[in-house]
């Protein structure tokens, strides 16, 4: 890694850190550093935001919480590693409801980290690109458009903006138990083994 792309980077992280556009967020710290991952990678995952017990306590996304556990489940199954990897967020900082629980990043909030997530994505330069859950494919849209859908096109080759899109589900312990179970899941990640090794 030359060392203009890793002053470069450090830039983009210090730019999400000090970012205060939305209110509801001012508290919570941008999960976005070296421990995100391979800025070389070519596969770039982006999931929702990071959660309460896991990216927003660590700084890592997907550690120290269940949906942590099962994303390395997952990606151990395929023999891929963090280390090649790079792990984004639609939304860098870590929503949450008065009670503190985890909640879903508004749609202002989707659109006011857009631009972060455009840059990181022509930063990483991936070649694949794997959205967990229907919000990060969503939010592709306000990048370039797409029609594509989680529920018709889960675990499909497709292509959105010159890359491949692999869209799969989150690995959260809820939808696992109700929108789509292990043994399905670690089937879609057979299929992006697949596009890997092309």
């Amino acid at each position: 890694m030359s060392s203009e792309k890793q002053n470069q980077f450090q830039t983009l992280c210090r730019e999400a850190q000090s970012c205060c556009k939305c209110p509801n967020l001012t508290q919570r710290t941008a999960v976005l550093s070296d421990l995100n991952g391979n800025i070389n990678a070519e596969i770039l995952f982006i999931a929702e935001a990071p959660g309460r017990n896991g990216g927003d306590r660590t700084r890592k996304p997907f550690s120290s919480d269940k949906s942590g556990a099962n994303f390395n489940k997952f990606i151990n199954s395929i023999n891929l590693e963090r280390e090649e990897i790079f792990i984004t967020n639609t939304v860098l900082c870590n929503p949450r409801k008065t009670t503190g629980a985890n909640r879903k990043p508004s749609v202002k909030e989707i659109k006011n980290c857009a631009d972060f997530l455009r840059r990181t994505i022509d930063f990483v330069n991936p070649k694949i690109i794997v959205t967990l859950g229907a919000v990060s494919l969503e939010a592709l849209k306000t990048i370039e458009y797409h029609q594509y859908t989680l529920k018709v096109d889960v675990g499909k080759i497709l292509t959105w903006n010159k890359r491949i899109l692999v869209p799969l589900y989150h690995p959260s312990p809820q939808v696992l138990a109700s929108h789509r179970r292990e043994n399905e899941q670690f089937e879609d990640y057979k299929i992006l083994a697949k596009v890997i090794a092309k």
